[in-house]
């Protein structure tokens, strides 16, 4: 018998999805170092193009990415200093910086759009349509489960009455 097979579902899970999360970075380090870019700065771009109509202030994608207002802050000027960001005062709020993709980026995006879809394909390669889904809301349940964990002091302190 498998050692993983003598987790239940929830150990399983909770350590599969670290594994998976380092994983996929050190990969995509891998496959983006060519280009000049981390992970970190990869995906800061795509949460960017993605999930915004507007250039996003600092703190808006720091909630996006589930990161701190000041690791996004150092990933944004360093994207800045590539060429592929500007981070420009907010003209009706001088306290918000806002962070707008540059020509030159959508450049390297068109570049790099190609490997892109390649590593997602390889990555999602076997998976049945039904058990992403299935996966899609696992995850989404867990991120609305850090959230409500984020507006608490302790979790660990709790007595939990559930089983796994």
């Amino acid at each position: 018998m498998d050692k993983l097979d003598s987790m239940n579902d929830v150990q399983f899970v909770f350590g599969a999805v670290l594994v998976v999360a380092n994983r996929m970075d050190t990969l995509l380090e891998r496959e983006l170092k060519e280009f000049g870019i981390t992970a970190k700065q990869w995906f800061m771009s795509v949460v960017m193009d993605n999930l915004f109509l507007e250039p996003p202030t600092i703190k808006e994608l720091a909630r996006e990415m589930g990161s701190s207002h000041q690791n996004v802050k150092q990933v944004a000027l360093k994207l800045e200093q590539k060429g592929l960001l500007t981070l420009k005062k907010d003209p009706r709020d001088a306290r918000a910086t806002r962070l707008h993709l540059t020509d030159q980026s959508r450049r390297f995006w068109d570049r790099t759009e190609e490997k892109g879809i390649a590593y997602t394909k390889a990555l999602f390669k076997g998976i049945d349509p039904k058990d992403l889904s299935a996966a899609r809301r696992a995850l989404k349940q867990m991120i609305m489960n850090l959230s409500a964990m984020e507006q608490r002091p302790s979790v660990l302190g709790e007595k939990n009455n559930e089983e796994f």
